[in-house]
């Protein structure tokens, strides 16, 4: 027959590991009971509610509505941030300097970093301060762009981010979208090239930035793709990329022939990669946003607060 615990004894234990702050090892000693026991002790005063914690956030932040966002979507974390105005180019400089602070959070200095390619990604290298990680790796993970001097190219974010970490860059030497499926087998069978996109599938983090498939996007002015190729995808149900791999509002991979001329890393190596943080806003974004996060495509998101506040609503 099971004894059932007094609930004057679990009022003392609860009081003294949330109010005095003792250890479960010291209410164990203190009491007479092992730790496991105090452990499910206290997990029973949550039970029968003599401990209710409730949560204040901190005024002047939005963390209840990043926390409401993580838990709806299941990821690990999101990040919100509130541009000057609701211009492009003042949510992309506030989620570059958002995401900024979010890496010098976590980097350590040894890891290896992916990078794709965008203006969101380029906001961040010029939020960069100069820092010394000469243990770092920064690698490209997509070719380059048709226009070599564009400054969205993952080749020079990535220099340039190296450059101000004083850390590694490894380039990707190849375009990152030819005109055929032989060309770009060609280019992947070149040891230099899949060697690169080997180190970036086994990288411990992905900066990604979300595009959108639609007229007037950077894949049109960096003349990646036609208008014809871009309709074609919307036909299919595209309505976002990241690293030119399209994926539906499901989060799931456009099958088409563009994903067989696409010099860089593929969704599901992105997707096999331990944090995927996904640095992305704005009112255009947001079907790419919600299908990365419906699939579990990124870790982490990194966004304005309004993108953030439309997130919750459906």
């Amino acid at each position: 027959m099971a004894v059932s615990t007094p609930k004057n004894l679990l009022y003392k234990i609860a009081r003294a590991y949330y109010e005095d702050g003792e250890t479960q090892k010291q209410i164990g000693k203190r009491f007479g009971l092992s730790r496991v026991k105090v452990c499910r002790l206290l997990r029973q005063a949550r039970e029968l509610k003599i401990v209710q914690i409730s949560f204040m956030p901190t005024e002047g932040t939005n963390a209840d509505i990043e926390h409401q966002i993580a838990a709806k979507f299941g990821i690990d974390e999101v990040i919100t941030t509130t541009p000057l105005s609701y211009t492009r180019q003042a949510i992309t400089t506030a989620i570059g300097a958002a995401a900024v602070s979010y890496l010098f959070r976590f980097l350590q200095g040894h890891e290896s970093i992916a990078i794709t390619w965008g203006s969101t990604l380029l906001s961040l290298v010029k939020s960069l301060p100069a820092r010394s990680f000469p243990r770092l790796r920064i690698i490209q993970s997509l070719g380059g762009l048709s226009q070599p001097n564009a400054d969205v190219n993952g080749a020079d974010i990535v220099r340039r981010m190296a450059q101000l970490l004083d850390a590694k860059p490894i380039m990707l030497f190849a375009p990152g979208f030819v005109g055929s499926k032989a060309v770009c087998d060609a280019l992947l069978s070149d040891v230099q090239i899949s060697s690169v996109l080997d180190l970036a599938a086994k990288a411990n983090i992905a900066m990604v930035g979300l595009g959108t498939p639609k007229p007037g996007s950077v894949l049109l002015s960096q003349t990646i793709f036609t208008e014809d190729e871009i309709q074609r995808l919307i036909n299919k149900g595209a309505v976002g990329d990241i690293s030119l791999r399209f994926f539906n509002a499901q989060g799931e991979a456009i099958q088409d022939e563009i994903n067989d001329r696409v010099i860089g890393l593929s969704l599901s190596q992105i997707k096999k990669i331990p944090r995927v943080i996904g640095i992305a806003g704005g009112t255009e974004k947001l079907p790419a946003i919600r299908a990365s996060l419906m699939a579990k495509l990124i870790h982490v998101l990194i966004t304005d607060v309004q993108t953030a506040k439309n997130l919750l609503k459906e």
